[in-house]
């Protein structure tokens, strides 16, 4: 239509864990665990992050805390209900407390964790009932390009390359 703005729609799941993804690979570059995170606010977002424990020495620095943060202080509420985490590595237990805390409606997920997660791969502390605030959570999403990005960072770190 003549005269009309192209509105920008929100992105999917997909187009929101790719800029995770792209926060991830500034936490390899700067050799921090390749882990990525936005907040995404009424398609808008509004929070972003990645794992800086070992640059900020800071052991609670990770890539879903550092995005909890930014939202926060962007929206001035340390409570952020209607957003959604989309993050490349499933949540350990700290960041799933933190995240339930903040009451974040929903989290999207990239690869799993077997060592550390928090939302049913070593425990699921989403699906606790007893617990006061309930975060809907999705995994799987760009697992395998979210996945690769850690296996790489690591096997370098191992001083080999893994065959794709």
């Amino acid at each position: 239509m003549e005269g009309s703005k192209a509105i920008a729609s929100p992105l999917d799941d997909s187009g929101y864990m790719g800029l995770a993804l792209e926060l991830a690979r500034e936490a390899g570059a700067a050799g921090e665990v390749p882990v990525g995170a936005v907040i995404v606010w009424g398609g808008e977002v509004v929070g972003r992050g990645f794992n800086q424990p070992i640059g900020r020495h800071d052991p609670t620095a990770h890539a879903e805390v550092m995005a909890l943060r930014d939202a926060a202080v962007r929206l001035g509420n340390y409570r952020l209900p209607g957003c959604t985490l989309y993050v490349t590595l499933e949540p350990c237990a700290m960041c799933a407390g933190a995240i339930m805390h903040a009451r974040i409606d929903r989290v999207v997920f990239g690869a799993r964790d077997p060592k550390t997660g928090a939302a049913g791969s070593i425990i699921d502390l989403f699906a606790e009932s007893r617990l006061n605030h309930h975060t809907a959570i999705v995994g799987g999403v760009l697992a395998e390009q979210c996945g690769s990005l850690l296996s790489s960072f690591f096997g370098a770190r191992r001083g080999r390359t893994l065959v794709a």
